[in-house]
């Protein structure tokens, strides 16, 4: 096959078309700053609002709930630094999360530990799924703020956010989650889900990079980060964005209305995807829940295979993939989230994450499986593992 495929839509998506044509717009004809009083202000004021609305409608929020950002990991720091720090002026000062969140979530979890934070990083099983019940255990009075994933960026589980909410309100505990990977892939309705909080990344929703958004329920209080202007209701100052918060706008919009076509269409390739490897490359393995994930998701490990080389092989086969998380992939440690289901080093290093988009065919997929089996045959003659198991 010819050309170059693209299977790390996890990773990020190509900007959408009709996204590039609206956004056009306002790199030259309507360049207006949004807090100008004349036209070319208003007109960039009124393409805000419009994009509030857009993202708004996507996760069933009101618009004037929605905050726009640089991206998931501002929104991540926002949500989670802004909600302990307003809460430890009431007396809480404890975190709940889990041990498979991003590292935008975990390391901002870590930092505030620092600040004399409590933070308790709850196991998941060996699908990556937390239990309500341990939240539920873990929450204590001085409980200020729950955050957990909707689903994992690197095995694609998804977690029982909806229960999970339906305890935090009953404590009284505001709710974060991570919707980076889950918006436009599958339902994400923030009063359904029961949370406060929630984050969107443009990016992973074939917008622009560099823009994102955070939900902030009516009500919530939040600390910024960012003083100044007191732009996007004081939680975030500074000049906003208006081409690319334009450009979420219209991702959203489009992700909305392709949302079930989209889980259908990449769901069947991902399930003939797994059906073929595991059935044709022996000592293959499926990481995450076989059934609750993304359905574009497909974290594979093989016994006897270091990732980065199946990968590196890949890429001369014109094949993107990665091992896990882009935001750690050039890191040598095993991942955080294959470690805590239960894997040990080895098995962490010989994992494989393909995830589809829009663009993917069944022919890529056919390509793709055969590319892997003739990849893993390579490296396992190499692996002094693989002959120790065979």
């Amino acid at each position: 096959m010819k050309g170059r495929i693209y299977m790390d839509s996890s990773a990020t998506t190509p900007i959408d078309p009709e996204v590039i044509r609206v956004m056009a717009q306002y790199f030259s004809e309507k360049f207006g700053n949004a807090s100008s009083l004349h036209s070319y202000g208003r007109e960039a004021f009124e393409a805000i609002q419009e994009s509030r609305k857009r993202v708004a409608s996507l996760i069933g929020a009101n618009s004037e709930e929605i905050t726009f950002t640089s991206g998931g990991t501002e929104s991540d720091n926002l949500a989670i630094v802004g909600a302990a720090r307003k809460m430890r002026l009431r007396g809480k000062d404890h975190i709940i999360t889990s041990s498979i969140e991003h590292p935008a979530v975990l390391e901002t979890c870590r930092s505030l530990e620092e600040e004399g934070y409590k933070v308790t990083y709850l196991p998941v099983d060996r699908h990556g799924i937390l239990n309500p019940e341990d939240v539920r255990g873990a929450i204590s009075e001085s409980t200020a703020l729950i955050t957990v994933m909707h689903a994992n960026n690197e095995i694609g589980s998804i977690e029982p956010v909806e229960e999970i909410g339906e305890i935090a309100r009953g404590r009284g505990v505001i709710l974060h989650t991570d919707a980076v990977q889950s918006v436009g892939k599958i339902p994400t309705d923030v009063n359904e889900m029961n949370v406060d909080l929630l984050t969107i990344s443009a990016h992973k929703i074939y917008g622009p990079k560099g823009v994102g958004a955070l939900y902030v329920r009516r009500g919530v209080a939040l600390q910024p980060l960012i003083h100044g202007g007191g732009h996007e209701h004081g939680f975030r100052s500074g000049t906003e964005n208006v081409t690319g918060i334009v450009g979420l706008g219209v991702a959203s919009d489009l992700a909305r209305i392709r949302r079930e076509d989209d889980a259908r269409n990449l769901g069947a390739l991902r399930d003939k995807l797994v059906a073929r490897v595991l059935r044709e490359i022996e000592e293959s393995h499926l990481n995450g829940h076989p059934t609750k994930r993304l359905p574009n998701n497909a974290s594979f490990r093989f016994t006897g295979v270091e990732g980065e080389s199946l990968i590196l092989d890949l890429d001369e086969k014109g094949i993107a993939a990665s091992t896990g998380s882009a935001c750690s992939s050039k890191k040598l440690e095993p991942s955080h989230v294959l470690m805590a289901i239960g894997l040990n080093e080895v098995e962490a290093h010989g994992s494989l994450r393909l995830t589809l988009g829009r663009g993917n065919t069944e022919d890529e997929v056919d390509y793709v499986v055969e590319s892997l089996i003739e990849a893993v045959k390579k490296l396992r003659a190499m692996s002094p593992l693989w002959r120790k198991t065979v």
